[in-house]
């Protein structure tokens, strides 16, 4: 710690005191620190790691784009480090989702989706400015465009399936590399990656984003899928009132259809769409296939569904996908031979619309 506030010290200019952890992940450390005039920062230190190195890369460059998150106010690449704006202790999405007020949750809901079409719209001519700060900050370490992660998790996904004693079809493999790639380069706009419900703050001014660790350019049908399933790869996941999905996908892509008209296309826009939930839930599930043995909530802290619960209401989504017919006859095996087992109750409805 004390490495850490000394770092961000001679970042800033001043000196910093009084670390308060606010925890953070297998990657980084986040802490709140005074300034000597009496201001608070965020400092978040980054692992050497691989890993953490990429985030670092991504965070910095992320953040300097000034595009919803808080103002970056120092950069110490050799640690590696940012310190950045203290937004204070304005509620999460997952604050008002989990509470107990159904506006506060609707607002914040659609507030969520619209900031996020914003910033995609704004955004979709600024890539070269994103790969110039990334290369600024780069640590040698592959970016999340040298090193997709939907190619990865396609090519892992029949041997973790294997693993699991699943005969999968034979065409799997092939249509998952085609999925893949299939418009990985079309519709692209900026995000900070990970845009789960507590990652995003509920201001007064509006949006404000946390977690730029994984900001890149992607398919703007990826973040739609976050309004669609929801919250594609989150803790946070619990079943929404009927309507309110579309409403909020409807909110994000009337702001990202002004940066490409031709989403505005329904055709286009549910292909796009679909192709994205089929990619999600391959992520998802490649990441918790190890945890779905010992069936324990999703987050040690907080109110979330368990591993089965959630795993289930994906591959229910998923295996409505007919277009790709092997990926679909994947999802109603697993239903059939995994969950088919599983004594777990449906996936709750959000705490915020209980009795709503």
């Amino acid at each position: 710690m004390d490495t850490i506030l000394r770092a961000a010290g001679e970042v800033l200019g001043t000196e910093l005191s009084d670390p308060v952890d606010l925890g953070g992940n297998r990657r980084s450390v986040v802490v709140r620190c005074r300034t000597a005039s009496g201001g608070t920062v965020i400092v978040k230190r980054f692992g050497t790691e691989p890993e953490g190195l990429r985030g670092f890369t991504a965070e910095a460059a992320g953040l300097s784009m000034g595009l919803g998150g808080p103002g970056l106010l120092g950069v110490h690449p050799s640690l590696p480090l940012v310190v950045m704006e203290d937004l204070g202790s304005a509620p999460t999405l997952a604050d008002v989702l989990l509470g107990d007020d159904p506006r506060a949750a609707l607002d914040g809901l659609a507030a969520w989706a619209r900031g996020l079409g914003v910033i995609a719209a704004g955004s979709v001519h600024r890539r070269a400015d994103l790969a110039e700060l990334s290369a600024r900050y780069g640590r040698g370490a592959p970016s999340w465009d040298e090193e997709p992660w939907a190619v990865r998790r396609a090519a892992e996904f029949p041997p973790a399936l294997a693993g699991m004693g699943l005969d999968v079809p034979r065409e799997l493999a092939d249509e998952l590399t085609r999925l893949a790639v299939t418009g990985a380069g079309d519709h692209l706009a900026f995000t900070p990656g990970d845009t789960c419900p507590d990652n995003n703050l509920i201001t007064p001014g509006g949006l404000r984003l946390l977690d730029f660790e994984a900001a890149c350019f992607q398919p703007v049908f990826l973040t739609a899928a976050y309004c669609r399933m929801p919250f594609s790869s989150c803790w946070c996941v619990f079943s929404l009132p009927p309507g309110v999905a579309e409403e909020i996908e409807n909110i994000y892509r009337a702001e990202v259809v002004r940066a490409y008209p031709e989403l505005a296309e329904d055709e286009i826009w549910r292909a796009g769409l679909r192709r994205a939930i089929a990619l999600w839930t391959v992520h998802l599930t490649v990441n918790l296939i190890p945890r779905m043995a010992d069936d324990k909530p999703v987050h040690r802290f907080r109110r979330s569904p368990t591993v089965r619960q959630l795993m289930r209401h994906r591959w229910e989504m998923a295996s409505t996908l007919e277009e790709f017919p092997a990926f679909a006859r994947t999802m109603r095996l697993l239903l059939r031979d995994v969950a088919g087992s599983w004594d777990v109750p449906p996936l709750p409805g959000y705490p915020a619309f209980d009795g709503a």
